[in-house]
């Protein structure tokens, strides 16, 4: 069982979460073109280490939180809320 420690509720089970991917910059869709749209939405870094993951607590408080989880070991090393320093 891997525990996320969501900002609201405290430790939870993963199984309450969806996963809803890695952390990383949208670009501004009145700027950008369509290659680089694709490529924001369809290609993903999948490290193989520390990375940066958004992800919903459906069962829970129905919020968004960002996870620094490493992608071999599933440890969570940090939780918090998008945009208070925590990915976007």
């Amino acid at each position: 069982m891997i525990l996320i420690n969501c900002p609201n509720c405290g430790p939870r089970n993963s199984a309450e979460f969806a996963y809803f991917g890695e952390t990383k910059p949208r670009p501004d869709a009145n700027e950008t073109d369509l290659a680089e749209w694709s490529h924001y939405l369809y290609m993903k870094r999948n490290p193989a280490g520390w990375t940066s993951e958004h992800w919903y607590h459906r069962e829970g408080c129905r919020k968004f939180l960002v996870a620094e989880r490493h992608t071999v070991t599933n440890e969570i090393r940090s939780t918090g809320t998008p945009g208070a320093g925590h990915g976007g």
